[in-house]
Formats: C-alpha cells, structure tokens, sequence
C-alpha cells in the first residue's frame, strides 16, 4: 500500500525509495574519523607547523610527533572513504529525485576529487612519518607542501564543488531548505577562494573556514534531502 497524507489541496503520495545508505550518516562517519585523526596531533602533538615556516621546523616536528602524525594519516585516509561512499549516494538521490541538471556531475567530480586528495595527503602524510625520512630536510619540505596543495587548497577546493553541485539542483528543485542551499553556495564560493592561499599565504584561513562548516553542511544536507518520490493528487 502506498502511503499518502491528504492535505487541503489534495492527496500527497509518498512514492518508491531511493536504495543506498543514509547519506546523513556517512558524513557524520566522515566527520568522526576526520576529527578524531586531528585529534591526535592538536591534542597530543600541539598540531602541524604550517607549510611556509622553515622547513627545520617541520622536520623536528615529524622527528618529534612521528607517531600522532601516523595516526592522523591513518584516520584521514580512512574518511576519505565515506566521503566518496557520500558523494556517490548524494549524487544518485538526487538523479532518483528527478534532478537533470549539470550540477550532479559536478558534485561527483568535486566529490570524489576532495576524496582522493584527502587520501593523496593521508599516504604522503603517513610516508613523511616513517622513520628516518624526516633527517632529510629537503625531502621534509618538499612532502608537506605536497601534503598541504592537496589537503588544504586542493581538498577545499573540491568540496566546494561538491557543495555547489548539490546546493543549485537542490534550490531550483525545492529538494532542501533553501537556507540550508545558500549557506551551501557562500561555502562553494569560500572554497574556491581557497585557492588563492598557493600564492597568498595570507588567505590560508579560508581552507578551515571551508573545511569545519563544511562538515556540518554535508551532515545536514544528508540528513534533510528526501530519499523517497511524493507526487499530489487532486480530490
């Protein structure tokens, strides 16, 4: 029996399901696991040295933090997976939801970008940690910037496409609050400012002012967009 509820206008009927996990769910997984590896370094390793300090800087912090930094790899490259195991799910409901829209494959491509970035800066991450790597200075510079262009600009960067293409089928759709759509749209837009942090240090603010919110956008957008067709009938 298909389930309706009768409004003043008519008969709104609840349709078939969208198959695939609660995308609500996997960014909180996402979320935990990215925050808990982030733990290990602000809580126990009093956290990175940024990529424009001396490189003697950051090569006694991996000689010294060699095991939080490890653990941080760890629990990043795991996240990375429900964030693409996100992106997939995000992306087929709303195609379910009817959406034809360019927005959806830019959503996939961000998606799954920022995912693979995330797991680019995990592994490089994790190699810079293994002993004796950080006693060579040079190589220590030359991986953290590499950890920092994929995980910091390069990651924001993609998620705000991600964000972007859900956000604009979404709003034209009516398939989230349309709060909920351009908060998604300023946090696209930050992200892809966040690019300009290779050239200008001084903007690296926005890769956290991207990243942080972002969590909580990519929660409650999997939390809110419907995972079942409805359709009106007229009494």
């Amino acid at each position: 029996m298909t389930p309706s509820n009768t409004t003043e206008s008519g008969t709104l009927v609840i349709g078939p399901r969208h198959a695939g996990p609660n995308p609500g769910l996997v960014a909180t997984v996402f979320t935990i696991l990215f925050l808990a590896g982030l733990a290990f370094v602000t809580l126990g390793g009093g956290g990175f040295p940024t990529p424009f300090q001396p490189p003697e800087a950051m090569a006694a912090y991996f000689n010294t933090h060699a095991t939080q930094a490890m653990l941080n790899a760890f629990f990043q490259f795991g996240s990375a997976i429900p964030l693409g195991i996100y992106t997939a799910t995000m992306t087929s409901r709303l195609r379910f939801q009817g959406v034809r829209a360019a927005g959806i494959d830019i959503a996939l491509f961000g998606g799954f970008a920022a995912s693979f970035l995330l797991m680019v800066s995990a592994l490089v991450q994790w190699s810079l940690a293994r002993s004796g790597i950080a006693a060579d200075v040079p190589l220590v510079q030359a991986l953290y910037s590499l950890i920092f262009a994929t995980g910091g600009p390069g990651y924001t960067v993609a998620l705000g496409l991600l964000i972007a293409g859900i956000s604009v089928p979404a709003l034209f759709y009516r398939l989230l609050p349309k709060w909920l759509c351009v908060c998604g749209l300023v946090l696209a837009v930050i992200g892809e400012l966040s690019t300009l942090s290779l050239v200008l240090p001084q903007v690296s603010l926005l890769i956290p002012l991207t990243r942080f919110p972002g969590f909580l956008w990519l929660i409650a957008a999997g939390f809110t967009l419907q995972n079942h067709r409805t359709s009106r009938q007229e009494l």
